[in-house]
């Protein structure tokens, strides 16, 4: 075998061990059923962030405390973000009116540029209706990623309890049933 043979299968193998197909951009999928808060030192206290939305706009977690919330890390690149999305619009229709509501938050970079646009003109399908993105949507930092503990991948998503803790995190593409029985807990 010739040594670029080597350098290839080398890289190849290197990309594979480094990889999990669940999530973008992540070597390590924790979420098997979502991490409880409980179980990490990082969710001891509420994450104090304040998030900028498409036009401009601040919003707070904490102005968010009485409702259970869904914050969703995501990128529009991201496949599995993709396939969350539908759910997400789903379970903003079924349970905004029970306290409950997804904030989006787009990673993008060139966010603006890239997100607004996406919001704008992207349709998912949604029990067989054509729908668009129905939750608040805003844009993300560094500075804001940090405060969560870091990002290890995307979707990186995380149901807060009506009192403004951290109930769970899931890392990687979740899964719907899960979601939709820990989202109706807290309910």
């Amino acid at each position: 075998m010739k040594r670029s043979s080597y350098v290839l299968l080398f890289m190849a193998v290197l990309w594979m061990a480094s990889t999990d197909f669940s999530g973008c951009g992540k070597s390590l999928n924790v979420s098997a059923g979502g991490k409880n808060a409980s179980d990490s030192a990082k969710f001891k206290s509420e994450p104090d962030v304040t998030f900028k939305d498409l036009n401009g706009n601040k919003v707070t977690l904490e102005s968010l405390k009485g409702k259970v919330v869904f914050v969703d890390f995501w990128q529009t690149s991201c496949e599995p973000c993709r396939v969350e999305i539908p759910w997400l619009i789903e379970f903003q229709q079924k349970y905004a009116s029970k306290g409950f509501t997804v904030l989006g938050v787009a990673t993008d970079e060139d966010a603006k540029s890239v997100v607004a646009p996406f919001v704008e003109k992207t349709l998912f399908d949604v029990n067989g209706s054509q729908t668009a993105m129905n939750y608040p949507i805003v844009l993300a930092d560094d500075d804001l990623a940090d405060k969560f503990g870091g990002l290890i991948g995307f979707p990186t998503n995380y149901l807060i309890s009506r009192d403004g803790r951290i109930h769970k995190e899931y890392i990687g593409l979740s899964d719907y049933d899960e979601l939709n029985k820990e989202i109706q807990s807290l309910l």
